[in-house]
């Protein structure tokens, strides 16, 4: 394996690994794609407040973030499962987030009704799932596991030890 760029990182898991769930990613191929993605997304909410189109899904988003969000979809889960096989868990782990995912669309929809019912059990069930989140936030920023393990082998294997974006 060469020595890779930042660049080469965050591209990877939309040009060579699209909806590959299998093998493992090293933390830098997870959190440059992550970085790259939040920057395409505040770049495109800036253009969608420009341009006058924020705020037409849901009283919140642009139809080109809905449409950038949709293309990311696969690839920000594949990588997301791989990160997690490189330290070793299943990436059935991901499931953590589903309390926040249906809390954070009950608040959505409560606001876009104007009503507050339903306010109260999906803050308890955001709570529930931000403590979800946090704990896959620290399973994303542990190291992987050294060698080869139970979804593959090593992605630093012949690197010699040192990784430029690492």
């Amino acid at each position: 394996m060469t020595q890779m760029t930042p660049i080469d990182w965050a591209k990877r898991p939309i040009l060579e690994k699209y909806a590959d769930f299998t093998g493992r990613a090293p933390r830098a191929e997870y959190w440059w794609f992550v970085l790259a993605w939040v920057v395409a997304f505040v770049v495109v909410s800036i253009i969608e407040s420009m341009v006058g189109l924020k705020g037409m899904i849901m009283g919140v988003y642009g139809p080109l973030t809905l449409l950038m969000a949709l293309a990311v979809l696969v690839p920000s889960l594949a990588v997301a499962v791989r990160r997690l096989h490189d330290t070793n868990r299943s990436g059935w782990w991901l499931l953590l987030m589903v309390p926040y995912v249906i809390a954070t669309f009950m608040m959505m929809r409560s606001m876009a009704s104007g009503g507050a019912a339903g306010l109260g059990s999906a803050g308890i069930l955001s709570l529930i799932g931000l403590a979800c989140c946090i704990v896959l936030l620290v399973f994303y920023c542990l190291p992987g596991t050294p060698g080869d393990n139970n979804y593959g082998p090593d992605p630093y294997a012949g690197v010699g030890g040192s990784v430029a974006a690492e």
